[in-house]
């Protein structure tokens, strides 16, 4: 059994994978040793692996911490092997989450050339080639991100968030806000799909469902891209 741990920048994921199958799987708003001890004591992994793009000094604290009850650790980073071919130009730099979901299309759409988006506290748009190559890709400003800083650097505008049912056109400055980010963000994402014909594409990240309905082509919606891919990770360094 494999311990997943996935440190966002809004929280963090745990997981425990079996032969490729999640058992279990739990959000938390903060990480803490304590919150991993269940998962220990219930499961007793036999590997594990942690990826943060946040606090590096955390990861290693995690890290150390396992290394009572786990005897083959991967603090993820750019230099832990991956089945993919990372062709980042500064890998150093690479949100380590990004090239995680990579590994986890590779493996759900194998041969196939991907388009990634995370839907996160930044929307990340990858590209991935059939060949098994991370080419990069672009990152933009999440939904809750721009929500908060048309608030953070403007007199008067409320924070807003978003509506089940958005219009096109606002009529009131909380419709007008809601409206103005949900389709700027829509839009987005639509041009880099109309761009990317060829394309199969995948949808991750806790913002993807609002945006999925909207979209006219085929797509994919894999909420835990990431804890697959950092299972893919685990699987081919210690070959389990």
């Amino acid at each position: 059994m494999n311990l997943l741990i996935d440190i966002g920048n809004s929280g963090a994921k745990v997981a425990i994978a079996d032969k490729g199958r999640f058992l279990t799987m739990k959000h938390y708003n903060k990480l803490t040793f304590e919150a991993l001890l269940p998962f220990l004591e219930q499961y007793c992994p036999e590997a594990a692996i942690c990826s943060s793009v946040a606090d590096e000094n955390d990861q290693s604290a995690i890290c150390k911490m396992l290394g009572k009850y786990v005897k083959k650790i991967i603090p993820f980073n750019h230099t832990t092997p991956v089945p993919i071919k990372n062709c980042y130009a500064t890998p150093e730099t690479l949100g380590i989450d990004r090239l995680a979901a990579a590994v986890g299309a590779n493996h759900l759409f194998p041969a196939t050339d991907c388009l990634i988006f995370d839907c996160g506290t930044a929307l990340t748009i990858d590209i991935l080639s059939r060949n098994g190559e991370f080419l990069g890709g672009n990152i933009s400003p999440g939904m809750q991100t721009r929500f908060k800083a048309l608030n953070t650097f403007t007199a008067k505008l409320p924070l807003e968030d978003i509506a089940e049912n958005v219009p096109l056109m606002g009529t009131t400055t909380t419709t007008a806000i809601q409206a103005g980010v949900f389709h700027g963000l829509s839009y987005e994402i639509e041009t880099y799909i109309n761009k990317n014909p060829h394309c199969t594409i995948i949808f991750s990240g806790g913002d993807a469902l609002f945006f999925v309905r909207n979209i006219k082509k085929s797509i994919f919606v894999v909420c835990n891209l990431v804890l697959i891919g950092l299972n893919q990770v685990i699987n081919n360094v210690y070959r389990l």
